[in-house]
């Protein structure tokens, strides 16, 4: 997941040079959904909510 963000990352900031703003925009949506998404993972294992060893 953190791939598909620098991905995005990438993406919106090429876009933002090359004067496209509606499309690094929407990059930056995405990117910034998904750094959500991760540090809500990331909480919930740290205090033990879920386990991902078996």
């Amino acid at each position: 997941m953190i791939e598909w963000i620098l991905i995005l990352l990438a993406i919106a900031a090429v876009a933002g040079l090359l004067g496209m703003n509606s499309v690094s925009g929407i990059a930056l949506t995405g990117a910034k959904w998904l750094a959500i998404i991760v540090v809500i993972l990331f909480l919930l294992v740290l205090f033990g909510v879920i386990g991902l060893a078996s």
